[in-house]
């Protein structure tokens, strides 16, 4: 309740005016009896046709009143619930982009679609229960009991009666909803796992015809979800019939004693049916609060999970008062640096690493698969923090930068080219919101661009599907590098971006871009010897550890590592 209040308390106006309209619902709603009481216990009982016709009068203007208080409840109550969402899942959305590589793989990535999207939404579906149904009832409850004591002290007990009967079933079901609520959601979120996998997945499992397969392991998980929605559902279901019984029997007693005394001259018949409309209205009260107390568990589950999303501190913190203005020259030193993934402290992955790159040069990264490479580059940006030593920009600690500023003056080409859904153009301007169409123009045709997005219909303005599966991989790559360079960063990272480039776009785009970057940082990792041959120095990396620093000749004479690696890919004349 802490998290769904916390945002409703940010409506304090909206709330205050839906508990007016609350308030006035239910005065309207208990007058409409005393009202039907006094019409046929007085006008009616002494042929009063103008009494009957002023109390007529009063119910249909308590009736006009009424449905303009429950259309004004329902509007309040849904503005104030679709604010809520929002505001949440903003604040959801802030602080997931705050999150290091260690916070997603802590809650997962299906998981956090699951919070961002279904759990807001059964907060929210609670949170329009309570504004409307949860504030009513409690004042509805009340204000009949009173009025039933009022009216017929007697027939009271058997009201009184039902009550524990009712409290019992209601805190039976919500102490067995809770379980089977975590439960649900745990499997809705296997659900999104796996679909997601399958979408992404879908031309390797189309190539491995492993259609059936995916079929049976979506069905196991479906199924798990099936059964923990039917016993809830059940569970929930089984409160309505039990009500209706007991509230039968209750009204069933109360009309069989109430006759008695009509009988007896000790109550009136317009007492009867106003004592029965305000048992209906004491215990459907009951009812639908206990519907709202039910639902509790389930949304208390989800709003959990939200807040676990809202109180996940990011391991990766941005420093208070971080600097923000250095000399941007792009001078980078990894001093000693080693670095072990959270809890695994006892196996680095990278072992004292030590060199620098200065603005003009180009940086290589190779070694075996598994040896770093990746690892070694993410931690310029900070997607990860060393565990020893320090890296250095221009003089400074990453850590100490303000993360800002840092990113700012990188430009990160990741392994797995990624494109946003729009265009060619929104994708280029990710880079530098504010691009001309020149800048973008010079970046596309660096990056060897020019001829397949011409060849579009549309130009720059060419749609980009989801994910870019409109383009192939070295597009993808090509469009991702031309997104970096209209940046023009200090520091240009460039992990295994040129990969899924044939060997003469290769060739011809590190030529220009070697023209381009004369001023900046150039790292590059790779698996292609040829690609990386012609850099200023090398870094030769094997199970975590440097085995080698130095240009291709050298490392070809003083490394056998990277001698082994390159004779596999080179003649024997290039070796030479």
């Amino acid at each position: 309740m802490k998290t769904m209040w916390h945002y409703a308390m940010k409506q304090k106006g909206l709330l205050m005016l839906n508990v007016i309209c609350v308030f006035g619902f239910v005065i309207i709603e208990l007058g409409l009896p005393t009202f039907l009481a006094k019409m046929l216990d007085v006008g009616i009982v002494n042929n009063d046709f103008e009494y009957v016709k002023k109390m007529g009068l009063y119910m249909v203007a308590t009736i006009i009143i009424g449905i303009i208080l429950y259309i004004g409840l329902a509007i309040v109550g849904a503005r104030i619930n679709t604010r809520l969402v929002q505001q949440m899942r903003n604040d959801m959305m802030k602080n997931i982009q705050q999150y290091s590589h260690q916070e997603y793989e802590k809650i997962g990535m299906s998981s956090l679609i699951t919070r961002t999207t279904n759990d807001a939404f059964q907060v929210m579906t609670f949170m329009g229960m309570i504004l409307r149904i949860g504030f009513i009832t409690p004042i509805m409850f009340v204000s009949s009991i009173v009025m039933i004591v009022r009216t017929s002290p007697s027939l009271t007990t058997f009201v009184i009666g039902a009550l524990p009967f009712l409290l019992g079933g209601i805190l039976l079901i919500g102490k067995r909803s809770g379980p089977l609520s975590e439960k649900q959601q745990k499997n809705l979120d296997n659900i999104n796992m796996i679909l997601r996998e399958n979408l992404s997945g879908l031309r390797v499992i189309r190539a491995f015809v492993n259609e059936p397969f995916e079929e049976q392991r979506f069905d196991k998980v479906n199924q798990k979800y099936a059964e923990s929605s039917k016993k809830l559902f059940k569970l929930m279901a089984s409160a309505q019939p039990a009500f209706f019984f007991l509230f039968n029997i209750v009204m069933v007693l109360v009309i069989w004693f109430g006759s008695v005394q009509i009988d007896a001259g000790s109550l009136e018949v317009g007492n009867l049916i106003a004592f029965i409309e305000y048992i209906f209205h004491a215990l459907f009260s009951f009812l639908l609060f206990s519907a709202v107390f039910m639902m509790y568990p389930r949304a208390a589950v989800s709003a959990n999970r939200v807040q676990e999303v809202l109180d996940l501190t990011p391991s990766i913190k941005n420093p208070e008062n971080g600097v923000t203005e250095t000399p941007t020259n792009g001078v980078l030193a990894f001093k000693d640096v080693s670095f072990a993934y959270p809890g695994n402290s006892e196996s680095p992955v990278i072992r004292n690493v030590s060199f620098t790159a200065n603005p003009g040069e180009t940086v290589a990264f190779i070694g075996s698969t598994g040896s770093g490479k990746s690892t070694l580059i993410q931690l310029i940006p900070r997607f990860y923090d060393v565990s020893r030593g320090s890296i250095t920009i221009d003089g400074v600690d990453v850590r100490e930068y303000d993360l800002g500023t840092l990113r700012h003056k990188i430009g990160y080409i990741p392994q797995k080219a990624l494109l946003f859904s729009g265009t060619i153009a929104d994708n280029l301007k990710y880079g530098k919101p504010d691009a001309t169409k020149e800048e973008m123009l010079e970046a596309i045709d660096i990056a060897q661009a020019t001829e397949f997005i011409e060849s579009k219909e549309k130009g720059l303005d060419e749609p980009i599907s989801e994910g870019g599966s409109n383009f192939s991989g070295g597009q993808k790559q090509r469009l991702a590098i031309a997104r970096a360079l209209i940046r023009k960063p200090a520091i240009y990272v460039f992990d295994d971006s040129f990969s899924a480039l044939d060997y003469k776009t290769d060739a011809t785009l590190r030529n220009r871009l070697k023209k381009e970057t004369t001023e900046s940082t150039v790292l590059i990792v790779a698996q292609r010897v040829s690609t990386i041959m012609h850099a200023d120095k090398i870094v030769v990396l094997n199970e975590g550890d440097v085995v080698g620093i130095g240009t291709h000749h050298d490392l070809l004479k003083e490394c056998s590592i990277y001698y082994d690696i390159a004779s596999s890919q080179l003649t024997e004349e290039e070796l030479a």
